[in-house]
């Protein structure tokens, strides 16, 4: 979604399906890609969707949140930042091997709350995007201050600790 009146599914949706069905999965990764290289699922991102989704606190809709399963991803991407781009998603598995391999520095990016590294391999430069344990604590934190739940994108791509923050 780009924008307040700009969506697919909003507060209007959300209140007429509410008595006809569970909860809804909010997709909150993937926000960017190959041709966009960046973080998965920034923090500012998270919180636009769900104010747009629940607009006001005490509103109609916000009694809805715990309708709302905010999707975290447990899977991270591998952007080529350079000859012409591209990239993809790697494992728990994937991220583990380039560490060892590389051995770069974690970064935090505090605009998006997400760690990254960048690394080179014969002459590319990628970026390196995966969830960490503090990564996913900040959006458990927000998805409890709005009385959301969790969808997991996906548990078998994640590391082993992961479940050691839920």
């Amino acid at each position: 979604m780009e924008g307040p009146n700009n969506q697919d599914f909003g507060p209007e949706d959300l209140l007429q399906l509410a008595d006809s069905v569970g909860g809804f999965s909010l997709m909150t990764y993937d926000f960017s890609g190959p041709q966009n290289p960046g973080p998965s699922a920034p923090l500012k991102w998270i919180q636009y969707s769900l104010t747009t989704l629940l607009p006001a606190k005490g509103s109609a809709s916000q009694v809805h949140s715990h309708m709302i399963f905010l999707g975290i991803n447990f899977y991270g991407n591998d952007f080529l930042l350079s000859k012409g781009g591209g990239g993809g998603s790697i494992t728990g598995r994937d991220f583990i091997h380039l560490l060892e391999k590389y051995k770069p520095s974690l970064q935090w990016d505090d605009k998006s709350s997400e760690h990254f590294f960048i690394y080179s391999d014969k002459g590319v430069r990628h970026a390196v995007f995966y969830p960490t344990l503090l990564s996913l604590s900040v959006r458990l934190d927000e998805a409890q201050d709005w009385g959301a739940g969790l969808s997991i994108w996906e548990i078998g791509q994640g590391l082993d600790y992961f479940f050691d923050v839920l």
